[in-house]
């Protein structure tokens, strides 16, 4: 998707192309997309869903939006950037795939999102499910890439772990990734739901399995 730094939010006629992406994972997405378009309006029954960023219980990795959120019961968020996201129930994103295998016309793309969110109102958010203060310092962009290309050579590099901060993820971060899911509401019968509940599952599964190196939040209910 198009993205752009002053929050306008995207749809699925925002143009975009190889450019706008941002590493090599993404270029290769968007290379793969277009030429399933292209067998989709030559004919095949192809259908493209992009789902904004899924977020709920059951994530192992994690995944970086993820580790926001156990970075966030850790006591390990210090400070935040003016980005976006576009917060999606993973259960809806799931259950909008189904939808569009029933429903979509082949050579479309759908976007499967929820609701466009800063990383301030995330972490707010998540204050208000866990009980924990959410951050009220502020960064530049400067300062966090500056981070992320020390945190990717000490911690990626030399120590040979996954670094908490990439180059990739900061210029991704100076775009607020804002997006609308009209049309798959309009042609699916896709739901925007409220991501609030998809945040408290989320971190109940982290607290349950094992992601928290603190002790447990009293307000998420969970036996430390």
């Amino acid at each position: 998707m198009g993205f752009l730094s002053d929050g306008t939010i995207v749809d699925e006629e925002t143009a975009v192309n190889l450019s706008h992406m941002i590493g090599h994972y993404k270029r290769s997405k968007f290379m793969a997309e277009q030429a399933a378009l292209a067998a989709g309006r030559a004919g095949a029954s192809v259908v493209v869903v992009n789902p904004t960023t899924p977020i709920g219980e059951r994530d192992i990795k994690p995944t970086p939006t993820g580790r926001i959120i156990v970075d966030f019961l850790n006591r390990n968020f210090p400070a935040y950037v003016d980005t976006g996201l576009n917060l999606a129930d993973v259960k809806e994103v799931a259950r909008g795939h189904l939808l569009a295998m029933e429903r979509a016309r082949p050579g479309e793309r759908y976007i499967l999102g929820g609701e466009n969110l800063t990383l301030k109102q995330i972490l707010d958010m998540l204050s208000v499910i866990t009980g924990l203060p959410s951050p009220t310092m502020k960064v530049p962009h400067v300062l966090a890439m500056g981070f992320a290309v020390f945190d990717q050579l000490f911690t990626g590099v030399m120590q040979g772990k996954e670094p908490r901060a990439t180059v990739e993820a900061v210029r991704m971060g100076r775009k607020k990734m804002f997006a609308s899911s009209a049309k798959s509401e309009r042609e699916l019968g896709y739901r925007v739901v409220p991501v609030q509940d998809a945040l408290r599952r989320a971190a109940v599964w982290f607290a349950q399995h094992g992601y928290m190196r603190q002790p447990v939040p009293v307000a998420l209910g969970v036996a430390s």
